[in-house]
């Protein structure tokens, strides 16, 4: 990790398009200017985190639909080929008796 030591207005860049500004100190607590892009996404990191964990809860969530579905085509899949088979015993017991 790169520490810097910035004073009220100073500035840092990063990757000639993105710039931090230190706008205000008060205590203990630093403001910080974000300039970037706005295909760049910027977020407090807690809100980052939240962000990662409902990304990570979707996927899941659609990971478990997914095999429930292929699961679901499956057994539909077995069933009509159940069906198919006795429609051709039947068939071939029509046949005989005729």
């Amino acid at each position: 990790m790169l520490v810097l030591s910035r004073k009220k207005n100073e500035s840092i860049v990063i990757n000639n398009d993105i710039t931090i500004v230190v706008v205000d100190i008060r205590g203990d607590k630093v403001r910080l200017g974000v300039e970037a892009p706005k295909e760049v996404p910027v977020h407090r990191r807690e809100v980052f985190d939240l962000i990662k964990q409902n990304e990570a809860k979707a996927l899941e969530e659609a990971t478990r639909a997914a095999a429930t579905s292929e699961e679901a085509s499956g057994e539909e899949a077995s069933g009509e080929e159940a069906s198919g088979e006795e429609a051709t015993s039947e068939t071939e017991s029509t046949e005989e008796n005729s």
